[in-house]
C-alpha cells in the first residue's frame, strides 16, 4: 500500500494522518496491497473538503466530499468508493 497525503491551507497533524491511514486500510482490503492511494484535504471557507484517488492495477476510482467536519468527509469518501465498486 502506498498512501500519499496532502494538506492545503490546514495543518497536517498526526491524528489526521492516522485516521486517513486507517480509512485507507479499507481500500487495501478491497483492492489489495498494490493499491496506490492519494488523499488531498483542504479548507474552503467554513467547509472542509477531501478527495481520494485510488489506483490498483487497471482499476481507478475517485471520490470527493465536502462537509463542516473533515472527519465526516473521510466516511463519505469511503462510502462513495464502495458504491463505485458495485
Amino acid at each position: 500500500m502506498n498512501v500519499n497525503i496532502t494538506f492545503r491551507h490546514m495543518e497536517h497533524t498526526p491524528a489526521l494522518d492516522q485516521v486517513i491511514r486507517d480509512k485507507s486500510e479499507k481500500f487495501v482490503k478491497w483492492f489489495g496491497p498494490q493499491a496506490d492511494i492519494r488523499w488531498t484535504c483542504w479548507k474552503d471557507g467554513v467547509d472542509h473538503c477531501s478527495e481520494v484517488s485510488v489506483h490498483a492495477g487497471h482499476q481507478e476510482y475517485f471520490a470527493k466530499a465536502h462537509s463542516d467536519d473533515l472527519y465526516k468527509t473521510f466516511d463519505i469518501i469511503v462510502q462513495k468508493i464502495q458504491n463505485q465498486m458495485k
